[in-house]
């Protein structure tokens, strides 16, 4: 071929999962499963007519004249690689990434470039481990003409990409049998209640149906032998198509409930099924023709009879939880349902409502404890979503905690939130009473899980605090936080095979968070440009977030970019968002060298309770300052803090 001509061709790009980890724990393993893999990929090159053009560290690039070739190629690699796998010990593994892309590529000294290179090795890292994904372009020429089960993934930003491009990923054989297998197995007692349909002629009637939603899922989350998924999980799908059977898998239950809400004045039409997500057989339906004020009876007797088709009886307790009514008042029920609907909004001008329609529902009825607590869990997310301080919220949040408590003892919602404020303040034993009342009352709110894990770990107690952050996300396996979270904790305690199994599944659900993690991953590593790329994707996806901003100058003061660094301290204190910002600045100026600036910034946050523990203790990227006496120091404050000497 002649030098610099250029032609369509089919790439293939290969890497090894997790290579560079295992260089660093044991360099001469990593070299003889290097060469191992080597010499077992390329004999199945020529076989699909594919050209070797380069190796790069652990990662192939090949050419191949036919995009099924290649295809089937990637294909043949993984299975056989899967095969040896399956007789092998989890440390002599190999497990390998591929991507393949069909576009031009400019061949110039034995070596190609171009679109289809660029797109290949963008792809490659969207395959989860041992899989294959591939782009749309290929996918066009291989759909109709083998047997390969293809799922998309979606359009993706790629960087230096134009458009985004829809990727699909390969479904092995084998993975299929996994997934009937689990399918098979699911727990018919571990429940979602799928969003309600608005059927009103008003489509602003929408907040009623979404708070049916949430109030059935306390109500039945008061049987303790269900485990119900929360409501920041199910309402993703929301008007979805996918069938039960999917959803089912997805989040891992055996039992679907789904209906529909019409609401005309003071009168509402509620119909209810309850389904078997492996048969997809309906187990019971019921439809509800009643007053406003006759809601809460209704939702009484669904959640009676959901524990009665999944054979549960329920005891005292349960039964009295359930036949308590939150208020007498239809209006300030309303009110408060309109409120829980600008929380779930969580934009900055909802989250400023919010307030004041809570404060009506509460003037209708000074003794609704939900409503006290929906306040208060208002005041704590506008300090989550950097939208309000930790000096004016927190106040604010504990006051309208404690009296929706004194108001409702047995109302878990108010003990959990009282175990943040807690948390908040770093009082660990105040913390861990409330989160474990809460879960007493309600095993399933997920909330409740997630802060008890904090606080395990914010004692040192690792193995108690990734066992709650496990509970918590298998019970809200769909919200951003807690996927995000569980990933980095993986990752913080060397669960190197746990974090990339966790993110190759997480992408999807929660983009942000994966991308934030992955950055963080290859930073460790040593690979500031995959660092970049990651942090890139994820300014695209929540460009306003603050770790965003931070992370930007981290990674400027990582290139040598002193100038651009300090750039982003500046940005950094123009935004001041009160003590929690202390934290910010300090994770630049450690990357900058400035270990001192560091320790007087991060002591300011310990001062002001606002601390970022998770980074502080734990992430990997600010280890050497671990190392410092002053450290040690910080720890012993922050012990006498906790231990409340």
């Amino acid at each position: 071929m002649l030098q610099g001509e250029r032609r369509l061709a089919a790439i293939m790009f290969t890497d090894v999962v997790g290579y560079t980890s295992l260089t660093q724990k044991d360099e001469a393993l990593a070299m003889e499963l290097l060469e191992e893999h080597r010499r077992m990929v390329r004999p199945f090159l020529p076989k699909h007519g594919g050209r070797e053009i380069k190796t790069i560290g652990d990662a192939f690039l090949v050419e191949f004249e036919s995009a099924l070739e290649a295809v089937r190629c990637a294909f043949d690699i993984q299975q056989s690689l899967h095969e040896m796998n399956m007789s092998r010990p989890v440390e002599r593994t190999i497990q390998i990434r591929i991507g393949v892309h069909l576009g031009d590529v400019i061949h110039n000294q034995n070596d190609v470039y171009g679109d289809a290179v660029n797109v290949a090795s963008r792809i490659e890292p969207l395959a989860p481990p041992g899989g294959v994904c591939i782009s749309e372009q290929v996918y066009d020429h291989v759909k109709n003409k083998s047997d390969f089960q293809l799922t998309s993934l979606g359009k993706r930003e790629l960087k230096n990409v134009g458009e985004p491009v829809e990727v699909y990923r390969v479904v092995f054989p084998w993975e299929k049998q996994e997934a009937a297998t689990a399918t098979a197995v699911l727990d018919r007692k571990r429940i979602a209640v799928l969003p309600f349909t608005n059927m009103s002629s008003n489509p602003e009637e929408g907040y009623f149906a979404d708070g049916m939603t949430e109030d059935l899922i306390t109500s039945i989350s008061g049987v303790r032998q269900l485990t119900v998924i929360a409501r920041t999980s199910v309402m993703g799908y929301k008007g979805t198509t996918k069938k039960v059977r999917e959803i089912g898998k997805e989040l891992e239950v055996g039992t679907l409930l789904e209906g529909s809400v019409r609401k005309a004045g003071n009168r509402v039409r509620i119909t209810a099924q309850l389904i078997d997500a492996v048969t997809e057989g309906h187990l019971w339906a019921q439809n509800y023709d009643r007053q406003l004020e006759d809601v809460f009876a209704i939702q009484s007797e669904i959640a009676e009879k959901v524990a009665e088709e999944l054979r549960v009886r329920l005891v005292d307790s349960e039964k009295r939880m359930l036949e308590k009514k939150p208020t007498d008042s239809a209006e300030a029920f309303t009110y408060y349902l309109q409120a829980r609907e600008l929380v779930r909004q969580g934009t900055e001008s909802s989250l400023g409502q919010a307030p004041g329609v809570f404060e009506k529902a509460i003037a209708l009825d000074p003794s609704f404890a939900r409503a006290y607590a929906g306040l208060a869990e208002c005041y704590l997310e506008a300090i989550t979503a950097g939208f309000g301080t930790f000096e004016q919220n927190t106040p604010k949040a504990e006051l309208a905690a404690n009296k929706a408590a004194q108001l409702d003892p047995e109302l878990a919602d108010a003990h959990a939130i009282l175990a943040q404020v807690a948390f908040n303040a770093d009082d660990v034993r105040a913390g861990e009473a409330s989160a474990k009342r809460a879960i007493e009352l309600n095993p399933s709110l997920s909330n409740a899980h997630f802060i008890l894990s904090n606080l395990y770990f914010l004692k040192g107690d690792t193995v108690n605090g990734i066992k709650a952050a496990e509970s918590c996300y298998g019970l809200d396996p769909v919200r951003p936080r807690y996927v995000e979270r569980l990933g980095l904790w993986y990752f913080y305690l060397g669960m190197e095979n746990e974090a990339l199994q966790h993110w190759a599944k997480t992408t999807q659900v929660a983009p942000f968070g994966t991308y934030r993690a992955e950055t963080e991953y290859y930073l460790y590593k040593g690979d500031l440009a995959k660092g970049k790329e990651f942090h890139a994707m994820a300014e695209k996806v929540e460009p306003g977030h603050r770790w965003v901003k931070w992370m930007k100058g981290f990674i400027a003061a990582r290139e040598g970019d002193k100038e651009g660094a300090l750039r982003v301290i500046k940005e950094i204190e123009a935004k001041w968002l009160g003590s929690t910002t202390l934290n910010d600045l300090a994770f630049v100026y450690y990357a900058l060298g400035d270990i001192d600036s560091y320790f007087a910034y991060v002591n300011r946050s310990v001062d002001q309770h606002t601390y970022q523990y998770v980074y502080v203790m734990y992430c990997p990227l600010f280890s050497k300052a671990r190392d410092d006496p002053r450290y040690q120091a910080l720890q012993n404050k922050i012990r006498r803090m906790i231990e409340g000497s």
